[in-house]
């Protein structure tokens, strides 16, 4: 017969021929909770026969007839020791008066609406939440700006003409057409808050130092 497990439908199962033990997992959060480990008797004996066997021959018969016991009975074992890890981990998780989910009362329950977190957030943690994701937006705006502005100082310089023949220079250091110096040439970097200066600066655009 098949164990019930209401307050969730993840769990591992971590048995081996020594003993049983499990692992629940919250639905909302994915947190595990672990069972008390429980030995198997059969399996230990198993394992003593399988040691017994190195010494006698006549033991390793022994040895099989225990395996064929644990395979035997190890499935009513295994289904007493799974009732009893729900048994013990059950009160971990909370039904939610309103949605009726089952979560984990460590991460996912609001004990003073005695309701889950998706129905009922705790005020504190969404205001952290917001703030948070406020925060990374704005530092995204300004990277964006930031980058809007590099990108407008590079579309100048590459906008502006030789001013000895007016070719078009392309943001290039020397005129394509004569060879004379541009005022790309010349851009610098201020010497107070190294920002770069836009062509032609007299002041700087960030600290209003002098060039």
């Amino acid at each position: 017969m098949a164990t019930p497990i209401e307050f969730t439908g993840n769990y591992e199962d971590l048995s081996t021929d020594g003993g049983f033990q499990f692992k629940f997992y919250c639905e909302r959060c994915n947190n595990g909770y672990m069972s008390s480990y429980q030995q198997n008797k059969v399996g230990l004996a198993g394992g003593f026969l399988r040691s017994a066997s190195n010494f006698s021959g006549f033991l390793s018969r022994g040895a099989d007839t225990a395996f064929d016991v644990q395979r035997a009975i190890g499935g009513k074992q295994h289904d007493n020791a799974l009732r009893k890890a729900v048994v013990e981990i059950k009160p971990l998780f909370m039904q939610c008066r309103h949605c009726g989910d089952w979560l984990c009362e460590q991460i996912c329950w609001n004990p003073s609406a005695n309701m889950c977190k998706s129905c009922a957030p705790i005020a504190e943690e969404v205001e952290t939440r917001v703030r948070a994701q406020f925060v990374e937006t704005q530092v995204q705006n300004d990277q964006f700006l930031e980058e809007n502005q590099r990108m407008s100082v590079k579309a100048s310089e590459v906008a502006v003409n030789c001013s000895n023949c007016g070719a078009e220079t392309l943001g290039k250091k020397f005129c394509p057409g004569c060879g004379t110096r541009t005022q790309t040439a010349v851009a610098a970097f201020c010497g107070e808050c190294g920002a770069k200066s836009t062509p032609g600066s007299k002041f700087c655009g960030e600290c209003g130092a002098k060039f």
